[in-house]
């Protein structure tokens, strides 16, 4: 998991927080104290609890309870429970709702899209892209984690993925394919990815000794195709994915193909969890 350091997290503070909250400081509540629990409207999985509790800390407010991330809670459960003085209780209030309620939508569309993949084919995995919102690809990654996928490419200095942009450079299709080899030898622990959605380009991948091959827009039968011609020719060591406008409504049908795993960014942009808080004042 990615670890969100403090100063992060003071950062995202800040940028809700720069100065003093002005609504409770007209209030000159000094001396009051108040408790808060955040809790859900809906079924989750559950994400980010752990940097909500430290938020919370942070803003030196006493966390009473919290449930773990990859948690899964029904509706009218509590996530996190925290109490402190009235203004801080405050501060922290929709910081820690927000996060939340952002980091449980993906959590938990990520693990519905699992669990629909899982029905089909065990062996296929879910994969995320690098298109995270920007400035927060560490939230994006430990919420899609929580939710039981994994990261398809963290950014461009792990993977090596060519797109047709980068195969412009080349005279012909054949000059690329015939460069596949000083690829593999030039980074002989990384795979060799490439994208293509032509079939007659996929099979001449194939044949040069791609690691994956990336079908990007594909129909269904040009994925079945790409599978079926893996599987006759035995192609055992490459991995076939397929990616673009695939989402928790028609992922069953790709995986339905045969594919060894489903690529897709739907999950960044899945909306926000419904939940609710109850603030109490203490005694």
């Amino acid at each position: 998991m990615n670890i969100i350091s403090d100063f992060e997290l003071q950062e995202y503070i800040k940028e809700d927080l720069p100065y003093f909250d002005l609504t409770t400081y007209l209030q000159d509540c000094k001396g009051k104290k108040a408790k808060l629990k955040v809790f859900t409207r809906e079924d989750i999985t559950v994400s980010s609890t752990e940097e909500a509790a430290r938020i919370i800390k942070l803003l030196s407010c006493e966390v009473l309870f919290f449930v773990p991330s990859k948690s899964r809670l029904k509706k009218d459960e509590t996530l996190i429970e925290f109490e402190g003085d009235y203004n801080s209780v405050h501060q922290a209030y929709k910081l820690v709702q927000v996060l939340l309620e952002y980091s449980c939508k993906i959590a938990t569309t990520t693990n519905k899209m699992v669990t629909l993949i899982k029905e089909i084919n065990p062996s296929c995995e879910l994969l995320t892209t690098r298109k995270s919102f920007p400035f927060a690809k560490k939230f994006c990654i430990n919420s899609i984690l929580n939710g039981g996928a994994m990261p398809h490419r963290l950014g461009l200095s792990e993977t090596i993925l060519f797109f047709k942009q980068h195969r412009e450079i080349y005279t012909s299709n054949k000059e690329f394919y015939q460069k596949i080899n000083s690829f593999k030898k030039m980074a002989p622990e990384k795979k060799i990815v490439v994208e293509s959605s032509c079939f007659e380009d996929i099979k001449a991948l194939m044949e040069y000794g791609v690691d994956v091959i990336q079908i990007d827009k594909g129909s269904l039968e040009l994925i079945k195709k790409a599978v079926s011609h893996k599987n006759r020719y035995c192609y055992e060591n490459i991995k076939l994915l397929a990616a673009g406008g695939i989402n928790i409504s028609n992922v069953q049908e790709f995986v339905q193909t045969g594919v060894d795993g489903i690529v897709t960014s739907s999950l960044y942009n899945c909306g926000m969890a419904d939940l609710g808080t109850k603030l109490t004042i203490s005694k």
